[in-house]
């Protein structure tokens, strides 16, 4: 069990990652979202590293290592290669919800999560501990709130920090629930994805949003009829 001083830090740190997933939401700067979201991951590593020095084990050594590497340096500098490349600066189309009515729901969200999991958790609780309520609530809440990124923006980069912040969520939740190996596995997993699924939209130019994602992969599905007369022109010049 955590002692009060650590428990306490752990709870602000906790809040802060909540925070964080607000911020998310309401933000229409893309390269804002792409920092929100590395203050986000170095907040979580701070909470693994924080349960390693009460603990003692060496899995949360690695798993803030990873996080530090991964999710605070490694995919927020590829997101900005993206970002800069494809010169995408604000994120200002929406689907279903703006982003005052999506805090909105977030909030009904967490409540929400908070009343299933006061009758859910007790069992689980193995510490009789407020710290690991409020982990699991907040955890849980941030992996619903990374979804509503996802469904009510447009611009591919900002779905992504949606995909990474339901992540981080998990993680949050795992630290407090699942055995620690498998959670290292997971991250380790899912953050590879998430690296080849950047370098892809790197790769295409992607503009802006999936649907020109899906046009630009029309040409390669049905060439146009006329694509043979347009090389054999070429080859004359």
């Amino acid at each position: 069990m955590i002692i009060a001083p650590l428990e306490n830090f752990a709870e602000i740190l906790i809040v802060l990652v909540l925070t964080t997933a607000a911020i998310i939401i309401m933000k229409r700067d893309i390269r804002s979202l792409i920092k929100t979201y590395a203050l986000q991951s170095l907040l979580l590593a701070g909470m693994a590293l924080l349960f390693f020095v009460e603990t003692g084990i060496i899995t949360l050594l690695f798993l803030a290592i990873i996080i530090l590497v991964s999710k605070v340096w490694v995919i927020p500098h590829f997101m900005g290669l993206v970002q800069k490349k494809l010169n995408i600066k604000r994120d200002i189309q929406f689907h279903f919800l703006s982003p005052i009515t999506a805090l909105l729901a977030s909030i009904v969200i967490i409540l929400f999560v908070y009343l299933s999991f006061s009758n859910l958790l007790p069992e689980l609780n193995r510490f009789n501990s407020s710290l690991f309520f409020l982990g699991a609530t907040v955890g849980m809440s941030i992996v619903f709130m990374g979804m509503i990124v996802i469904f009510t923006r447009k611009q591919t980069l900002t779905n992504i920090v949606g995909y990474l912040t339901m992540e981080n969520g998990v993680v949050l939740f795992s630290l407090f629930l699942t055995e620690l190996p498998l959670l290292v596995e997971f991250l380790i997993v899912i953050d590879l994805i998430m690296l080849t699924l950047i370098a892809t939209i790197l790769a295409f130019g992607i503009d802006s949003t999936i649907e020109e994602f899906h046009t630009r992969l029309n040409p390669f599905a049905s060439p146009p009829k006329d694509a043979p007369q347009k090389n054999s022109e070429d080859d004359k010049q």
